[in-house]
């Protein structure tokens, strides 16, 4: 059995959709397996047993992580230590994703999984120290970061753009923060083929890097969007400093994502064939 933390998340949902029914995969809504409880997700574990547990669950208010720290610390950092532990006592892997927040984002080069760490907000830092309890609790293990996640679920950049783009002529986009946008599918597909393969070869742990190709400034990936969606608004680029938050965002979210295809054979996916797919769930794909 797969035990998804995360029911109704961007890739707890494709999670569901493509893992395959001999997988027996088991998805826990917070009202099962609530994250701001630690003890509650490592008992979750010792109860199901399952063959691998997967945590695509986390507190993702990036903003609000600012004046929420401790709590998307418990969430996104004592959580998945809890996990891991569990997992470890157990001899289960864990598959985790985290993200590019745990860099500065200075720079213009992909960053490697063994890069130092530096995150730069709230939310940044409540994953590093997730990403830390779990390689300290001796679990087979793969933390996966990734960077920019869109699908037809949830709130994303993509479902942002297609209504601001059906309500305005023209916007203004942030042009000098670069990365990759990834499909939630893409982390999922990943995250169930890493999960058969630490079964199998659980000397495979360590950190690797997913995000979707080329690399592209969020100014870019609107106007992808809006010419896959036939909408005729205009982008004009801005540089973050018009555009201030409460936390700070990265400018580079670049990764590097060799490691996982030498490692697992998974290539680094391209994203506008995932917004094609996107796209055409949400019936916004132009003919």
């Amino acid at each position: 059995m797969i035990l998804v933390f995360g029911k109704t998340g961007q890739v707890a949902i494709e999670l569901q959709r493509q893992a395959p029914e001999a997988a027996r995969l088991t998805a826990l809504p917070r009202a099962h397996a609530d994250l701001s409880d630690p003890a509650a997700c490592a008992e979750a574990i010792r109860t199901l047993k399952p063959s691998v547990v997967i945590n695509a669950a986390a507190y993702t208010a990036v903003d609000r992580a600012e004046q929420e720290e401790p709590l998307a610390t418990r969430i996104n950092g004592e959580a998945p230590g809890a996990m891991a532990r569990a997992c470890a006592d157990l001899g289960i892997p864990l598959v985790h994703i985290s993200t590019d927040y745990v860099f500065d984002g200075s720079g213009e080069s992909p960053r490697n999984p063994s890069d130092p760490t530096s995150p730069s907000n709230a939310y940044g830092r409540s994953k590093l120290a997730g990403e830390e309890a779990i390689r300290a609790s001796g679990c087979a293990h793969v933390i996966l970061r990734t960077s920019w996640v869109f699908s037809a679920h949830g709130a994303n950049f993509v479902k942002t753009m297609l209504r601001l783009g059906a309500e305005r002529d023209r916007l203004t986009i942030v042009a000098d923060q670069v990365g990759g946008p990834t499909p939630a599918a893409e982390i999922a597909r990943a995250c169930l083929a890493i999960a058969d393969a630490m079964i199998a070869d659980p000397a495979k742990s360590g950190t690797y890097h997913l995000s979707g190709a080329p690399d592209v400034s969020w100014a870019n990936f609107a106007r992808e969007i809006f010419t896959q969606s036939g909408l005729n608004s205009e982008v004009s680029d801005i540089p973050t400093s018009n555009f201030p938050t409460p936390a700070k965002r990265p400018l580079n979210s670049r990764m590097d994502n060799s490691s996982l295809t030498d490692t697992f054979g998974l290539p680094r996916p391209d994203w506008r064939a995932g917004l094609q797919d996107v796209l055409t769930d949400l019936g916004a794909l132009t003919a």
